[in-house]
């Protein structure tokens, strides 16, 4: 919990309205004891706080119920962060004198909250309120804190399971490992860490880089600086993958060299991208405006759909970064970013949010926040998106997560059980480590899976980057637009479990690429492969259309079929010279000639929604071959749905 501002002014204010006592208004009415506490005064008001609290011990012995001189040490132990020390200094000030200096009761229960003494800050803010003459800012912080006690107080009665492990040395060290990120695969864990180049010296400046660990055989390997074009002797912070593992956004400031040129920024802080080709990262770019601005951008999180950002935004002032909030943006058609929207007020307070993460099944938010009722401080919260695409009330992921202390950075894996957080608590290797734990079923995200594949040449076999994207079946809305890699051709998209779907792929230069597949029965961790072989648009090249659908023995275009023959006429309008024969198919169930004449019809369908969308008919024909093409046979329910098909010939180009 964050209390320095509020202690730092009360202290003032007492110190202010001591001086302004005369002896007689004083507590004391020991003229030794007096004197002493007036020397220690000006040694507090000196910066000499080590003389300041010899002083009040003086004073202290002369007279033990002097209530300004405990209240005076109480503040000086605030500063040297003796909190202990300080609730009983403060305790025995309200104790002697309860109405000398009412925001005592404010400052002590503020800081009995920072070491989970709920009953007693509870208590003491509530005296606050019973003051005769209430100051409003401080009464609408003692009004929350003490929901704050109430929440805490309840949770401790009923912790959710939390058992932390710690990741080991392959990835924890002396120094700080913290903001994790984890593909879906659970193949490469990436995390910041900030270490002193030269440990033998104690004045050579701390460095932040990002490091990998891989997943091997079910271990994870010492962990590797990712790239020498990203890590430099500037800092670098809050990485996020996407959930392929290959886009990476983090975090650059203006403070930072090298900010300038390559890395030339819009504000304070500013989110940068590198894209993995093959197997190197490229050279940092600036993501630009809007999502950048001349405020405070950082902590973002890339969704799953492959379009979609999260980021913190704050405004900068003399204090600092205020006004922290999570704000989205998404990449648009034509490659640019929207205007960046700030999330509901269901989610974002007066307060600060901090620490976003959209899980990869693309519902599930998880955040930090010190403006939800919680237990004080920042605490971890969880919210989730319904159907109609609302964002719910938040969650607070409840004690032993949260505590009376800051808490942030939660991931957690795309099978949605496990959480990875960072933490100093005792008995790590030093510094901040970051820990694992099995999450409460009550806190997990939507179940997905994944499906992992490779683009490449029919022909050749090369490796190729394209453009794909997925769409569900059932509603006909698109679900994920991603691509390959450039180097590899490898591709990896997170989707939820017990659907269909359609994929789309396209590469200029190659026919496009369309399958329907479905995950109604893809169960356990394994990934659905999905391997995509494109051709090239060469005469006599057959492609199925195999998202294209009609009802049993109708001829009419089903709805869902759309999203597939627009990607055709797309096809179609940037190869204007080709020309191609419609071709309609069924299995051998029923009469031949009844065959015939739905598979003609069928073909018809498809070669006039064409024409209606653009398409000469001088480049188009159709036919019908019934169930004289088979490419399977038809003895099995498989076999007859494979023969049952729509697909196109080019006859010319």
């Amino acid at each position: 919990m964050k209390v320095k501002t509020f202690f730092s002014y009360l202290l003032v204010m007492l110190v202010v309205s001591c001086k302004a006592q005369s002896q007689g208004n004083y507590s004391s009415t020991n003229k030794k004891a007096i004197k002493l506490y007036e020397k220690a005064s000006e040694f507090y008001q000196n910066k000499q706080s080590a003389k300041a609290l010899d002083e009040l011990s003086k004073c202290l012995k002369t007279d033990s119920l002097f209530a300004e001189a405990h209240a005076l040490m109480g503040y000086i132990f605030i500063d040297m962060k003796k909190d202990n020390e300080a609730i009983k200094s403060l305790s025995k000030a309200v104790y002697i004198s309860p109405n000398f200096y009412r925001k005592l009761f404010f400052t002590l229960g503020r800081l009995e909250m920072t070491k989970g003494m709920y009953a007693e800050a509870k208590m003491h803010l509530s005296q606050y309120l019973k003051s005769p003459k209430l100051d409003p800012f401080y009464a609408n912080y003692a009004q929350l804190d003490i929901l704050n006690c109430d929440f805490a107080i309840q949770a401790m009665k009923n912790p959710v399971a939390f058992n932390p492990k710690n990741m080991g040395a392959e990835v924890n060290t002396d120094g700080y490992e913290y903001f994790p990120a984890i593909t879906a695969d659970n193949s490469q864990f990436m995390f910041t860490r900030n270490v002193r180049p030269d440990k033998n010296d104690p004045n050579s400046h701390w460095q932040e880089d990002f490091f990998i660990s891989k997943n091997v055989d079910g271990k994870w390997t010492a962990a590797k600086g990712i790239s020498n074009n990203i890590n430099t002797q500037a800092n670098e912070g809050a990485p996020t993958l996407s959930v392929d593992g290959q886009i990476l956004f983090f975090v650059i400031c203006a403070q930072e060299e090298g900010y300038g040129g390559e890395r030339k920024g819009y504000g304070s802080c500013d989110i940068f991208y590198s894209q993995l080709i093959g197997t190197k990262w490229t050279k940092p770019q600036n993501v630009g405006s809007p999502v950048n601005s001349k405020n405070w951008e950082t902590q973002p999180s890339f969704s799953s759909d492959g379009k979609t950002l999260y980021f913190i935004r704050g405004t900068l002032n003399e204090e600092g970064v205020r006004d922290r909030d999570i704000w989205m943006a998404q990449i648009q058609d034509d490659g640019r970013w929207s205007n960046p929207v700030r999330l509901s007020d269901k989610i974002n307070t007066p307060g600060n949010e901090e620490s976003v993460y959209i899980h990869p099944d693309n519902q599930t938010l998880y955040f930090a926040s010190n403006g939800h009722i919680g237990m004080g401080g920042m605490d971890i919260f969880m919210c989730k998106r319904d159907a109609n695409g609302e964002w719910g009330n938040p969650i607070n992921l409840g004690y032993p997560i949260n505590t009376w202390n800051d808490e942030n950075s939660l991931l957690v894996n795309a099978q949605g059980n496990v959480a990875y957080f960072s933490s100093d608590r005792a008995g790590g290797f030093g510094g901040m480590d970051i820990y694992y734990f099995e999450l409460d079923k009550s806190l997990q995200p939507q179940k997905v899976t994944y499906v992992k594949g490779k683009v490449f040449d029919k022909e050749t076999k090369a490796p190729l980057e394209a453009r794909f994207e997925l769409i569900d079946l059932a509603t006909g809305k698109q679900v994920i637009v991603s691509g390959s890699n450039p180097g590899t051709g490898e591709f990896l998209v997170c989707l939820p479990p017990n659907k269909d779907y359609m994929l789309n792929v396209s590469k200029e230069g190659y026919l496009f690429y369309s399958q329907n597949f479905s995950l109604k029965e893809q169960v356990g961790d394994k990934p659905y492969q999905l391997d995509v072989p494109l051709s090239k648009p060469n005469v006599d090249e057959i492609v199925r259309l195999d998202n294209v659908f009609f009802d049993t023995d109708k001829f009419d275009l089903k709805p869902e079929s759309k999203a597939e023959l627009n990607k055709l006429v797309d096809f179609l309008k940037k190869n204007a010279a080709l020309k191609i024969e419609l071709r309609g198919h069924t299995d051998s169930d029923g009469n031949d000639k009844s065959n015939l004449v739905l598979s003609d019809n069928r073909a018809k369908a498809v070669y006039q929604y064409l024409i209606d969308n653009g398409i000469t008919k001088e480049r188009l024909s159709f036919k019908g071959y019934g169930e004289t093409l088979p490419i399977e046979k038809n003895d099995t329910p498989e076999g007859r749905q494979k023969n049952r098909r729509t697909e196109f010939k080019i006859i010319a180009k």
